[in-house]
């Protein structure tokens, strides 16, 4: 087994952690691969998708919030008491 931290890479700034079952010396073939892993990524990453996932329980206020605009705004104010960001799953 082989672990490779794209740190060591060329692709965008993302430290990924990739288990490969056989040790690989093409180190182009494992570049593109980790590549497309990171437009995979790109791709699922949004505030959206985020939103769709995750809710805010404001126990201050007694209120769930499910909104995007909402959401985004609680995790950019940061730690606040009694405010919970939970996930739908």
């Amino acid at each position: 087994m082989l672990v490779i931290k794209s740190d060591v890479m060329k692709t965008p700034n993302r430290d990924l952690l990739v288990l490969v079952k056989h040790a690989l010396d093409d180190n182009e073939a494992m570049e593109r691969e980790l590549n497309r892993l990171n437009g995979l990524l790109m791709d699922v990453e949004t505030s959206a998708t985020f939103s769709r996932v995750f809710e805010v329980i404001d126990c201050n206020k007694l209120k769930v919030f499910c909104d995007t605009k909402r959401i985004m705004q609680t995790i950019s104010q940061g730690e606040k008491g009694f405010v919970f960001l939970c996930n739908k799953n």
